[in-house]
Formats: structure tokens, C-alpha cells, sequence
């Protein structure tokens, strides 16, 4: 296993800035979501080089530091069509530099019929799932032409919602170069947040294979709301998901969510120490 972190959730800084605070952490890998971690990167449509891509990438690189995802998180099902295709088209911009960051992974979720993302009851309807599957197609295919991975990211609240449906999903698609971001929690309601061993087990018999990053973080309920807590403080089930990693994805990159400087290496031992007992 391999320990990282968000870039931006140290900040928003330069390249050079950003890698010194997370080397001196002791981090393997990132996530990079350029415009949110790299300061005066705000807009990159268009935007994207290999020089740029080189030039933000290469204070980690020098450290040690493998730039692991690349996101880049479009809304497949957003109500307008043409800032749908412009999404569209921004990942797959990404999807020919991934490469010059030094990294073969971009990721994306589903999306929403909201534009701000937030849970709408015809996410999970058929039509919607075909919209998605359109635009999924498209960027699968792009990365077939650059030998790299659009990677997905199941959300329940979104239109891959569920275990079954991201196995659906790669099943309509069939490309290998569709492969998946699996964060548990994100697959979790407070409704169905017990379910967690479930999900966690149904994942790797329907998908293992085809995991190409996982996301860490852990939660509590609160007044029926799932709130963020440090790994290990809450509900998520770390020893079944690690004894499946060890079994099936050794030298996973593990990406750790929704976490500080100030917590990071309580974070880090916790998931080192669980992974070891397993």
C-alpha cells in the first residue's frame, strides 16, 4: 500500500510550495486536481501543455512524489447540454497530458441532474444512466487512443450509485481503459451506512480487478448526517477493505480524503499500523 493525499487539501499553492509540505509529511503519491491545488491555474480549458503538465509535476517527481490521479471532475448528466460537452471535452483535453504529469489516471464521478451536484431522484433513472454512458463512452475511447485511464468514482447520490451499477457501467462501455476509483464511503447513505462491509465486499467481487485507486476517509453519524471524522475515529470498516487490498491490489494507491497537515499523520499510522494487523 501506498499512502497519499489530495494535493489541494494542503492548500493552494505552487508546485514547488505544495510538494515541499507534502514531502515533509513523509507521502508517497497525490491526487492532483490542478485548478484547486496550483495557484493562478484557475481555468484550464485549453490551458493544458506538456510544459505546463511538466512544469507542475516536476517538484514532486523530484521528491519522490507520484502524481498517482489526475482529476478532472465533470457532471456527465449536467442539465445543459453544451456545459456538459465543454466537461466532456476538458477531460478528455486532460486525458491527452496525463502522461506529461507522470501519471496514466484521470478521474471523474457521474454527476447530477443539479448542476451544483447535489442529490436529484432522476440520477438514478434509466435515461440518465444512458446520457452518462454516451459521454463515458467518448472519454473511454479518447483514452484508448493515448494508452491511459478514465477512472470512475461511484457516488450513491449520483448515477453510479451502487456496486452493481458501476459493473453495469463497465460492462455497457467494455473498454479496459474504463477502470475504477473506489472510495467505500462515497457508496454509503446514512441510510444504508451499515451496509458498509457489503459494499466493500460486493466492490472486489464485482470489480477488484479493475481498481486503479482507492480513496480513504472515515465517518460518524450526527443528527442523521454523515460527517467526517479522522480514520480510525468513525464507522468505516478499514480491516475488511485492507485485508481485500493486500489480497488483490498490492502497492495500492491509497489516497486520503478530507484531511489536513494537522491530521495527516495520525492518519497515515492508522491505516499503516491496520494494514499490517490484517
Amino acid at each position: 500500500m501506498r499512502i497519499g493525499v489530495r494535493a489541494h487539501d494542503f492548500g493552494k499553492r505552487s508546485p514547488d510550495e505544495l510538494a515541499v509540505v507534502i514531502a515533509r509529511h513523509k507521502l508517497r503519491c497525490i491526487q492532483l486536481t490542478v485548478n484547486e491545488a496550483i495557484q493562478g491555474l484557475d481555468d484550464l480549458g485549453g490551458r493544458l501543455s506538456p510544459g505546463l503538465a511538466y512544469g507542475v509535476s516536476e517538484p514532486f517527481r523530484r521528491r519522490g512524489i507520484q502524481v498517482a490521479v489526475l482529476s478532472c471532475y465533470v457532471n456527465l448528466i449536467h442539465p445543459d447540454e453544451l456545459r456538459r460537452r465543454a466537461g466532456i471535452q476538458l477531460f478528455k483535453e486532460h486525458l491527452r497530458f496525463v502522461r506529461d504529469f507522470g501519471c496514466g489516471v484521470v478521474a471523474t464521478e457521474t454527476g447530477s441532474l443539479n448542476p451544483d451536484w447535489s442529490y436529484h431522484p432522476g440520477n438514478h433513472t434509466e435515461e440518465s444512466f444512458q446520457v452518462m454512458l454516451r459521454g463515458l463512452g467518448e472519454m473511454a475511447a479518447e483514452a484508448e487512443k493515448f494508452g491511459v485511464i478514465t477512472a470512475v468514482e461511484g457516488v450513491a447520490n449520483f448515477v453510479a450509485s451502487s456496486p452493481a451499477r458501476i459493473r453495469r457501467m463497465l460492462d455497457s462501455i467494455s473498454s479496459p481503459n474504463l477502470q475504477v476509483l473506489l472510495d467505500p464511503v462515497n457508496l454509503l447513505t446514512a441510510e444504508t451506512h451499515r451496509e458498509c462491509g457489503r459494499i466493500i465486499d460486493e466492490s472486489f467481487e464485482l470489480f477488484g480487478d479493475r481498481i486503479v485507486a482507492v480513496h480513504a476517509k472515515d465517518f460518524r453519524l450526527d443528527s442523521g448526517r454523515m460527517v467526517p471524522v479522522p480514520l480510525g475515529d468513525g464507522l468505516m470498516d478499514y480491516p475488511r477493505l485492507l485485508r481485500h487490498l493486500k489480497a488483490a491490489k498490492p502497492l495500492m494507491n491509497v489516497i486520503i480524503e478530507d484531511t489536513g497537515p494537522g491530521v495527516i499523520r495520525r492518519s497515515m499510522r492508522y491505516l499503516s499500523e491496520t494494514f499490517a494487523a490484517v
